[in-house]
């Protein structure tokens, strides 16, 4: 597989920049999110854009967060990334939905990859990072599997990529960096890796904003492909906490400041305080202010047996501050359901409290 593949002419980012302005978007995981040393391989790219065209006003818009996958992106793709409104965005997802299996990814992948195109502004690329586990892979000369079902998409659907992880490890196989220079702690790049990235996805930024700058410009609108998997989740919504019965002290509170992507938080920290709701859909998630104090709870859907959650709560992670998503159900049958929750203690050594801040109500529809 080449490093960079190019499969579409980003017409619509050269007619913008020649308009003056460009506002490029970024959705990821930690490898891609804003860091407080502004050394993520955004950086760079964002600053060969501010080199590469002066005349044009650059506008950032990194929608990436830590520890997320492409099945919570669906949900925040409209409020984070379309209604910026931003022109190139770069998806980097094969990292964070390396352990999801391969339809649920597949279904979120091709949600998120729906809902931007049908916005008809962006034009995407997808960046394809590393992480340890692709190691045996990639040291027989394969493609790992996270990274070949997104390139199914990229393919399906005509959108670049960007091997920027095979970059890297081609470089360190020529000596031009060490492995602890590109990757200290296995997964998230020093400097000089992020470096590594944002070069490479210059290099394909090059060829086709430089190198044909003045061409295509008249590109006719090519309308959205039929989908590759008939159970994408392109058509989710969230519901409103104005919609959600409760039964105990709540409140509803703006989101603390180190959870920049939530609005606002229902939240309760008494257990046994309960909540309910009724949506119509086939799925349903729950997206969470998340760490080490959360509480656990017990939910029914529709009438059914009662589930008692049991979520891990890794080293890295802190008391709060982690935007996880948990999913009750993904496979329903359209119509109306019934969702009854209650919250409860984890009542194990890594639980140290019983803070319960519901950040998102996501529900997937049918078509």
């Amino acid at each position: 597989m080449e490093i960079i593949q190019i499969r579409n002419s980003l017409s619509k980012v050269k007619k913008r920049l020649q308009s003056g302005h460009l506002t490029l978007g970024f959705i990821g995981g930690s490898i891609t999110a804003d860091s407080r040393s502004m050394s993520n391989w955004p950086e760079p790219v964002t600053r060969w854009f501010v080199e590469s065209f002066p005349q044009a006003r650059i506008t950032v818009e990194n929608a990436a967060i830590g520890a997320t996958g492409s099945d919570l992106a669906v949900f925040r793709a409209e409020r984070d990334l379309i209604n910026r409104p931003c022109d190139l965005i770069f998806i980097e997802f094969a990292v964070n939905d390396f352990n999801t299996s391969s339809e649920p990814r597949m279904r979120a992948r091709e949600g998120l990859i729906r809902k931007l195109l049908a916005d008809g502004r962006s034009e995407l690329v997808i960046v394809y990072t590393y992480c340890q586990r692709m190691y045996e892979d990639m040291s027989r000369a394969e493609v790992p599997a996270s990274i070949a079902e997104f390139e199914q998409l990229a393919e399906h659907y005509g959108i670049s990529s960007v091997w920027v992880g095979q970059h890297a490890w081609n470089e360190v196989k020529k000596g031009r960096m060490t492995w602890d220079e590109w990757l200290p702690d296995g997964l998230h790049p020093a400097h000089r890796g992020s470096l590594s990235y944002g070069q490479c996805v210059i290099s394909y930024l090059e060829k086709e904003l430089l190198a044909t700058a003045d061409l295509d410009l008249a590109a006719t609108e090519k309308p959205l492909a039929t989908p590759f998997n008939v159970n994408h989740w392109g058509h989710v919504d969230t519901l409103s906490f104005e919609e959600v019965q409760l039964e105990g002290p709540w409140i509803t509170r703006r989101a603390a400041a180190h959870m920049p992507w939530v609005d606002q938080i229902l939240s309760t920290s008494a257990v046994g305080a309960k909540l309910s709701f009724s949506f119509k859909g086939k799925g349903l998630a729950l997206a969470f202010d998340y760490g080490k104090k959360s509480a656990e709870f017990t939910y029914r859907l529709d009438g059914g047996p009662a589930v008692t959650t049991c979520r891990d709560r890794p080293g890295w992670c802190e008391d709060g501050g982690w935007f996880r998503i948990y999913w009750i159900a993904d496979d329903l049958p359209e119509g109306q359901h019934h969702l009854e929750l209650e919250v409860v203690h984890g009542n194990r050594e890594d639980c140290t409290g019983t803070n319960f801040h519901l950040g998102l109500i996501g529900i997937i529809k049918g078509e």
